[in-house]
């Protein structure tokens, strides 16, 4: 039910999307973009769980640059008590600029938001979502996650709460069929 990745594959620039099977509470039906993918591991942000937190209020020089919902997202589990930035096509890429998937790639906030000159989009999240060699491997070998292809829509969506389902309605064959799949079978 996922794409055909071998273990020495890098998935860098593509999603993964939880298994309705996955419920662990940090990745529950949730839609993470890997930005990066490679021997060391593979790092990556969750980009379906926006927060009540305006970016306004913990970051006040980057708000007006924010793509809306201008909230801060929950990147994932590790390190929370950072920020990281995913902007798309900034109008200065910064120094060791490493642009990945529709232009888009991890920036530097602390140099504040002059540093890039402004960008077609942006979004801040909390923590990340990261994995040590070999783990998302094994993940992908248990079938916990749906790796698909990214659409330039998905990583700045303005609909966060629906991108797990429209994220597998549009997949081919039998994996379409997850984004009707209930949050309790026992309602059926």
């Amino acid at each position: 039910m996922r794409e055909d990745v071998g273990m020495d594959s890098s998935i860098e620039g593509r999603l993964l999307v939880a298994s309705p099977q996955l419920i662990d509470p940090n990745f529950y039906r949730t839609v993470v973009y890997i930005a990066e993918h490679g021997e060391d591991g593979a790092l990556g942000l969750v980009l379906n769980r926006p927060t009540e937190e305006l970016v306004e209020d913990h970051l006040p020089d980057w708000a007006a640059t924010t793509t809306s919902p201008a909230v801060v997202f929950v990147g994932g589990p590790v390190s929370n008590e950072i920020a990281v930035g995913l902007v798309r096509c900034p109008k200065q890429p910064p120094d060791e600029w490493s642009p990945g998937f529709d232009g888009s790639g991890l920036v530097d906030l602390s140099a504040g938001p002059d540093a890039i000159g402004g960008a077609d989009a942006l979004r801040i999240f909390s923590g990340y979502s990261g994995w040590v060699d070999g783990q998302l491997e094994m993940e992908l070998a248990t079938d916990s996650w749906f790796v698909v292809p990214a659409s330039p829509s998905d990583l700045f969506t303005d609909r966060p709460e629906t991108l797990w389902r429209e994220v597998l309605a549009r997949q081919p064959g039998r994996l379409a069929f997850y984004a009707t799949y209930p949050h309790d079978l026992g309602g059926n």
